[in-house]
């Protein structure tokens, strides 16, 4: 199979990218078909059950991908992850065990599984380094889909180990962008504050609520950023990607910005760039979540890739793409 791989991209690959129409994956297209790539594989939901592993294997069979963006999982903020727990840890489990093994039987070049900071330890030293994962106990309000995502980078890792499988796995901060799920039920907390403030602005209302003390610090990434940390990680040369896959530590990257904000100022800066001028109300009886987590970005920092799109700047384009929606 050809190499994807620098200077020379081999744009006529087939890469299957698993979420396409999620806030990543959808991020991920654009990005490749940026870079000019004319074979990128879609499958909506209801054209491939990514839970069924039969389905899954057949569609790889048939398609026979060589590079794989795992992005597709079931998400959601602090009211959706304590609401449903049961479906967090047993969707996103059967997702990625179906991917990855259909990817390994099709012989699958590179694969790239996505999860979330939220598989580090909940009081983990700051910043957050690769090596951290599994040395503390979990944040709970996320636990069952945090589980599922380790149990998803220990996939990669074990399926490196006895397949020779080239399987690589990124870990976000939080993320955000114009494709993100802005319902206030089961969004994360920058989309949920965006839709807050622009109702309460446009119903002339005088505050708006938000969860918890606005002391916890958070590190957002915006996506479109996101999908060119992907793509180049995918695409490093041979030497450099098989460094990643070394047998002794777990086959994951940090993805962020290295650098953080409270809630508070969060909040602050989605109503200054919405343009609501009312009060924000803290309601301390909501959990607050992991006091912090910024990751140590210094590996993806060393492999040539560094974000580019600043929080309010990031804030602006996403609320100038769905600002009509909300």
């Amino acid at each position: 199979m050809a190499q994807l791989g620098k200077p020379m991209l081999d744009t006529s690959a087939k890469v299957y990218v698993a979420g396409h129409r999620g806030l990543v994956g959808s991020a991920i297209v654009r990005e490749l078909e940026r870079l000019g790539f004319t074979r990128i594989l879609k499958r909506t939901h209801a054209e491939l059950d990514l839970s069924d592993a039969d389905a899954v294997e057949a569609f790889f069979e048939q398609e026979k991908p060589e590079y794989v963006f795992l992005a597709a999982a079931k998400v959601g903020g602090i009211l959706a992850n304590n609401t449903y727990p049961a479906e967090f840890i047993a969707q996103n489990l059967a997702i990625q065990s179906s991917v990855v093994e259909a990817a390994r039987k099709a012989e699958v070049s590179r694969l790239l599984f996505l999860g979330s900071s939220c598989i580090y330890p909940k009081m983990s030293p700051q910043p957050i380094r690769e090596e951290y994962l599994l040395t503390g106990p979990l944040e709970p309000t996320n636990r069952p889909y945090a589980l599922a995502k380790i149990a998803g980078i220990e996939m990669c890792w074990a399926y490196n180990r006895q397949y020779g499988t080239h399987y690589l796995a990124a870990m976000p901060t939080n993320l955000y962008g114009p494709d993100d799920n802005f319902d206030l039920n089961n969004s994360h907390v920058l989309p949920a504050l965006l839709r807050k403030a622009h109702r309460a602005k446009v119903a002339g209302e005088p505050a708006i609520e938000v969860w918890g003390t606005g002391t916890p610090r958070r590190e957002l990434l915006y996506s479109d950023d996101m999908a060119k940390a992907c793509v180049h990680l995918l695409q490093m040369d041979e030497p450099t990607y098989q460094a990643l896959l070394n047998e002794e530590q777990a086959p994951l990257v940090n993805i962020g910005t290295g650098e953080d904000c409270t809630i508070r100022e969060l909040a602050e800066t989605v109503c200054r760039v919405v343009g609501f001028e009312g009060e924000l109300r803290f309601d301390t009886s909501k959990p607050d979540g992991t006091p912090r987590k910024q990751l140590d970005v210094e590996k993806i920092h060393s492999l040539g890739w560094q974000a580019e799109v600043g929080l309010e700047e990031g804030i602006r384009r996403t609320y100038a793409a769905v600002a009509n929606k909300l």
